[in-house]
C-alpha cells in the first residue's frame, strides 16, 4: 500500500506545477503579472542590449548602448599604418676582428719598457713597448761604418782628381776611386734603409751618424688607433716575431661585431647589407645601428642554425665584447595596412579575433577579423575591416560582455 501512496503524491505535485506554469503564462500574456526578480536583474544589467534580427551568426551580433554606457567606449575611424617586415633574434657582441691586430716585435729582443695597459686608448704610431734589439745594434753599427767608408772614399776621390789634373796619376786610378766612392754611397743608402726598417726616422739616423753612437732600443708602436684589449708583455721578457702570445692586442672599437645564429628556416630572409637595429641589456633605452656583413655558407649540423655577422656602430665606445644582444633586421619594405589600437581587438573563446564596428555610435556589431603584425601598440588588420569604418578602439571587451549578457536573456 505504501508504494501506491507515493505514486499518488507525486502525481499531485506534478499537476500543481503544471497549473502554476500555465497560470504564470496567462498572467504575463495579459500584462498583469510583474517580472520575476531574475528577469529584472538581467534587464538592469543590459537595459538596451539586444541581438540583431538575424541572430545566430557571430559576425552579425550587435548590441545597443545607452548614452550612459557609451562613456565606456571610445570610437574612432580605422586608420592605416606602416608595418615593417622584420626578423628578430639574439646574439652576442664581439670585437671586429678585421679591425683588431696582434702587435708583435719585428725583431727578437728583450722587453725593457712598457707604455700601455689593458683598456687604454692609443693612437696610431704611439709607443706600446721597447726592446733591447741586437739586430738593431748590428744595423746601426753597419750604418756608422758605411758612413765612415763613404767619407774616406769621398776625400780620396777629391785628392785623386787634383793629382789627375797634374797628370800625377793615370785615368784608371781616377776611375777606380770614383767607383769606390759610388759603391760607398750605395752601401750607406742601403744601411740607412736597413735602419729605417727598425722604425728609425731620418732625424734619428742622422743623429746616430753624427754622434757615432748606436742606439739598440727598438720602439714598437701601435699599428692602428684603438683600445688595448690584451697585454702579455712584461719587463725582461724575451720576445720573437710571431711567437704567441702577442705582447699586445689592439682593437679599433669604433665598430663591433654582433654574432648571431639564426634558424635555418629564417636564413633565406637575410642578405648582406641589410640594416640591423641592436639593443643590449646594459643600455635598454639605446638602439645601435649596423648592417649585415657576412652570412655563413654552411648550416651547423648540430643546431640547424646559420651564423650571421653584423657590423655595429659604436661611436661612444659603449659596447663590450661578450654583451648579450637582441636585434631586429628589416627583411623587406614596410607594408601599409589597416590598423587599430590593441585595445580594440578581442580574442574570443574559440580563438577568433573580433572588433566592434558602428555606423551611428549607438549600435555596435561584432565582426571577425584576421590580424597580422603588432607595432607601437597597434594591430595590423589583414581582413574584415576597411579604413575609415568606425570601430571601438577602447571598451571592446565591455561590448563583448554586454553581448554575452544579452544572449543569456
Amino acid at each position: 500500500m505504501r508504494p501506491e501512496k507515493n505514486t499518488s503524491l507525486a502525481s499531485v505535485v506534478v499537476a500543481a506545477a503544471l497549473g502554476f506554469a500555465v497560470g504564470l503564462y496567462l498572467a504575463r500574456s495579459s500584462g498583469d503579472a510583474p517580472k520575476l526578480p531574475i528577469d529584472a536583474a538581467i534587464a538592469d544589467a543590459a537595459p538596451n542590449a539586444s541581438l540583431s534580427p538575424s541572430g545566430g551568426r557571430q559576425s552579425e551580433q550587435s548590441v545597443d548602448l545607452s548614452d550612459t554606457q557609451l562613456a565606456s567606449v571610445k570610437v574612432e575611424p580605422a586608420g592605416e599604418r606602416e608595418f615593417p617586415i622584420e626578423k628578430e633574434s639574439v646574439g652576442s657582441i664581439d670585437f671586429n676582428e678585421e679591425m683588431s691586430t696582434q702587435v708583435f716585435t719585428p725583431y727578437p729582443g728583450r722587453i725593457i719598457g712598457l707604455f700601455a695597459k689593458v683598456g687604454d686608448d692609443v693612437k696610431k704610431g704611439q709607443t706600446l713597448f721597447t726592446i733591447d734589439s741586437p739586430d738593431l745594434l748590428q744595423a746601426e753599427s753597419t750604418l756608422i761604418a758605411a758612413d765612415g767608408v763613404l767619407d774616406l772614399t769621398t776625400r780620396a776621390l777629391a785628392r785623386l782628381k787634383q793629382l789627375y789634373q797634374t797628370r800625377a796619376i793615370s785615368q784608371k786610378d781616377l776611375e777606380q776611386a770614383t767607383s769606390d766612392q759610388q759603391a760607398a754611397e750605395a752601401a750607406l743608402k742601403a744601411a740607412r734603409d736597413n735602419v729605417h726598417l727598425f722604425g728609425k726616422s731620418d732625424a734619428e739616423i742622422d743623429r746616430i751618424i753624427a754622434e757615432r753612437r748606436a742606439d739598440p732600443v727598438l720602439v714598437v708602436p701601435s699599428p692602428i688607433a684603438g683600445r688595448i684589449t690584451a697585454r702579455n708583455a712584461a719587463p725582461g721578457l724575451y720576445v720573437q716575431p710571431g711567437n704567441a702570445p702577442a705582447p699586445y692586442t689592439v682593437a679599433d672599437i669604433d665598430t663591433m661585431w654582433m654574432l648571431a645564429n639564426v634558424a635555418e628556416t629564417d636564413s633565406p630572409a637575410f642578405r648582406v647589407g641589410q640594416e640591423v637595429k641592436v639593443k643590449v641589456s646594459a643600455f635598454p633605452d639605446r638602439v645601435f645601428d649596423g648592417k649585415i656583413v657576412t652570412i655563413a655558407e654552411m648550416v651547423d649540423p648540430a643546431t640547424r642554425r646559420v651564423l650571421v655577422r653584423s657590423e655595429i656602430n659604436n661611436p661612444q665606445h659603449e659596447l663590450r665584447s661578450g654583451m648579450f644582444a637582441h636585434f631586429v633586421i628589416r627583411t623587406a619594405d614596410p607594408v601599409r595596412s589597416v590598423a587599430i589600437p590593441l585595445s580594440g581587438v578581442v580574442r574570443e573563446g574559440d580563438g577568433t579575433m573580433t572588433v566592434w564596428v558602428t555606423t551611428d555610435r549607438h549600435r555596435f556589431t561584432r565582426r571577425t577579423v584576421r590580424i597580422g603584425l603588432e607595432r607601437d601598440s597597434y594591430r595590423q588588420i589583414l581582413d574584415g575591416l576597411q579604413a575609415g569604418e568606425l570601430v571601438a578602439t577602447e571598451g571592446a571587451i565591455f561590448l563583448s560582455n554586454m553581448l554575452a549578457i544579452a544572449r543569456a536573456k
